[in-house]
């Protein structure tokens, strides 16, 4: 199995172990365990638990958001 990704280890620690995060998800340690990474289901609520951002979590799915240098350039 692959190893797990960095946001996904940061919402780890941020929520304090994997049994507790598995806990405030509803999901057993062993479901986590499995992870790679956060599954799209479940981006919303992890980042709601551990303030680790959806665009870090997923950037796949989440687009960073655009920085103020940014928008004023366009």
């Amino acid at each position: 199995m692959a190893e797990k990704d960095e946001a996904l280890k940061r919402a780890i620690e941020a929520a304090g172990n994997s049994d507790k995060l598995a806990s405030d998800l509803g999901i057993t340690p062993q479901a986590l365990s499995q992870w790679e990474r956060v599954p799209h289901l479940r981006v919303l609520k992890v980042e709601q638990l551990t303030g680790v951002p959806r665009h870090e979590l997923r950037p796949d799915l989440y687009p960073a958001p655009a920085s103020s240098e940014q928008e004023a350039a366009e």
